[in-house]
């Protein structure tokens, strides 16, 4: 048989260590996907979306480190990978997208299904060219893995249908590419300046984020020393957060008073390996030390008095060796102090209480104490990604992931659908809002056909959760956000995978232990409160100014009915003081 260069294709990419290629097929990508039908060592994944293919191709390079592929016919059918290689790009994981085109004689025409899609992901990658011949596809497709593993970003190849079936020479050595591995620091005149505002310094705070990865023990060592307060980003918790006597906790959005506070409270800020992107949540007056290893990331969100370009793990041994012993503990016990109090409050909402609607703080805390010790966890943006930051326990083992940069709704079932593929053993649970699900529900239908074990947890409010808050905070009626589900559990058992439907809190610990325990896909559909108030860590003037006319608005508007659920759900039932049975 003649080597074409579809063949040179899969050689290269299965050379670069993907296992498997996730999309639809389609006429102008038939060249390609004819030569993976004789290659068993590269799976072919079925999705019923090309997004869902692309957000599953995003999370499998963020779970392994390792490229990952994503396929598509041309015009309408790769166009749809979009939100889920922006979601890659911005979280900077390893993604190679193979976009088939129209026929290049008719580029230009306005042919049927004619779009330029190296237009549409220029933003949205480090590489994207289109394939012009045999001969520099061969050259640019290199050029393309490398991009993507070395800058740990997307990689779009726009290619003509007729050039996936054109002879090529078969390569004597088909390359195998990897990422490098270097060692990269400041200066040591650098670091000794950053010891020496350290040790000038009386309150020091460490943000740390998804940067510490594979070095917490090195920061937790150096918080130590400084007597320094951690405050973890959102992609932070899962590296930093467990077996450190110094976490305080998250700040942001979605975080803990006790994070906020420690951050406001410090005289130097020392940003590890994040791009914390809420500026009003970074203290006004401190001085700030970043470090991040690329350098285009630093003073982004805020003013930085002493920039260091390095990764955490090769930067921060050495800082710690010049921090001077006998440090004063004052900032880091108050910092601890109140996180106790923090965690005392939040353990108090995460309780069975038969008299109102199931708490999402309990269902939460019940998933955390019956998941796997090596569970993977990928909540759905909205409401979930709140409990998840609070009542999810990381341990070193466990792992944390989501479209936490891009912020995009659907992403839990579809990322759980790659991390499971890549992962088979491996317990791995959607937390998924009701309108995230359903944006993508036709997914299910991918883990049936895949045969993938993912547990899906829905988080049924029959609402758009998170919005309404953010209605709330600024004073708005809710308008547009009302959800009319279906039976979730009912849905999922006609497409072939085992369901439930919880309502009441006295059944919710048995219905988590058997789902969890299912051998195969399973779907839990929990209802639980609406009126659940998902509080900032710091509230401002705005939003109690917010809150008052929305409590005022909805009275006016003959919908005085959601503020008595509100007050029923938030303040009601805490004075109640349920007695613990979690």
């Amino acid at each position: 048989m003649s080597y074409t260069a579809a063949d040179l294709i899969v050689d290269t990419i299965a050379a670069a260590g993907v296992k498997r290629i996730w999309g639809i097929p389609g006429d102008s990508l038939n060249g390609f996907t004819d030569a993976l039908r004789t290659r068993p060592e590269l799976a072919w994944m079925h999705v019923r979306h090309e997004e869902g293919g692309a957000f599953a191709a995003s999370a499998e390079a963020a779970m392994t480190g390792e490229l990952a592929a994503v396929a598509g016919s041309c015009g309408p059918g790769n166009l749809h990978f979009i939100n889920g290689l922006y979601d890659a790009h911005r979280s900077r994981v390893p993604v190679l997208a193979i976009a088939s085109q129209i026929p290049g004689e008719q580029i230009g025409t306005n042919y049927f299904q004619e779009t330029h899609p190296e237009n549409l992901y220029r933003e949205c990658s480090s590489y994207c060219e289109v394939a012009r011949t045999p001969e520099q596809l061969a050259r640019i497709l290199n050029i393309a893995i490398r991009t993507a593993v070395e800058d740990r970003g997307v990689s779009v190849l726009v290619i003509p249908g007729e050039l996936f079936v054109a002879k090529v020479d078969e390569p004597q050595r088909v390359p195998r590419i990897r990422a490098a591995s270097p060692v990269v620091r400041p200066s040591d005149e650098e670091v000794h300046l950053a010891a020496a505002m350290l040790n000038d310094s009386q309150k020091v705070t460490i943000l740390a984020g998804a940067g510490c990865a594979g070095a917490h023990d090195d920061v937790v060592a150096l918080a130590q020393k400084l007597k320094a307060p951690v405050v973890h980003a959102y992609r932070g918790k899962e590296h930093i957060e467990y077996n450190n006597p110094c976490d305080v906790g998250m700040t942001g959005l979605v975080g803990f008073a006790s994070g906020y506070h420690a951050m406001e409270s410090c005289d130097t800020l020392l940003m590890l390996g994040t791009d914390f992107p809420y500026n009003q949540f970074l203290p006004a007056h401190a001085r700030v030390i970043q470090l991040d290893i690329r350098g285009s990331q630093i003073g982004r969100r805020t003013a930085v008095d002493l920039p260091l370009v390095g990764s955490v793990a090769d930067t921060v041994p050495a800082l710690t060796e010049l921090i001077d012993d006998g440090r004063d503990p004052e900032h880091l016990d108050t910092a601890r102090e109140d996180y106790a109090r923090t965690r005392t409050l939040l353990d108090e909402w995460a309780v069975q209480n038969d008299d109102i609607p199931i708490r999402p703080e309990y269902l939460t805390r019940l998933l955390d104490q019956l998941a796997d010790d090596d569970a993977v966890f990928v909540p759905d943006v909205g409401s979930p990604i709140i409990w998840a930051a609070r009542y999810l326990t990381m341990n070193g083992r466990r792992r944390l992931l989501g479209s936490f940069s891009h912020g995009s709704m659907a992403n839990a079932l579809t990322m759980s659908t790659g991390i499971a593929a890549a992962t088979p053993g491996r317990q791995v649970v959607s937390l998924s809002g009701d309108g995230g699900l359903a944006m993508l529900m036709g997914e299910l239908l991918t883990l049936v056909q895949n045969k993938l074990p993912v547990k899906i947890v829905v988080y049924n409010n029959s609402s758009l959760n998170f919005v309404e808050l953010e209605m709330k905070a600024d004073g708005f009626v809710n308008f547009g956000t009302d959800l009319e589900n279906p039976d979730f559990a009912a849905v999922a058992e006609a497409v072939g995978i085992a369901g439930w439907k919880v309502t009441d809190s006295s059944q919710l610990r048995q219905a988590v232990t058997e789902f969890l325990a299912h051998d195969g896909p399973a779907l839990l559909d929990v209802t639980v409160a609406r009126q659940e108030l998902t509080i900032p860590p710091a509230i401002t003037a705005a939003q109690v100014k917010g809150f008052t006319l929305w409590g005022l608005r909805t009275v006016l508007s003959g919908r005085g009915d959601e503020l008595l659920d509100l007050a029923e759900v938030n303040l009601l039932s805490r004075l109640r003081r349920p007695k613990r049975r979690d």
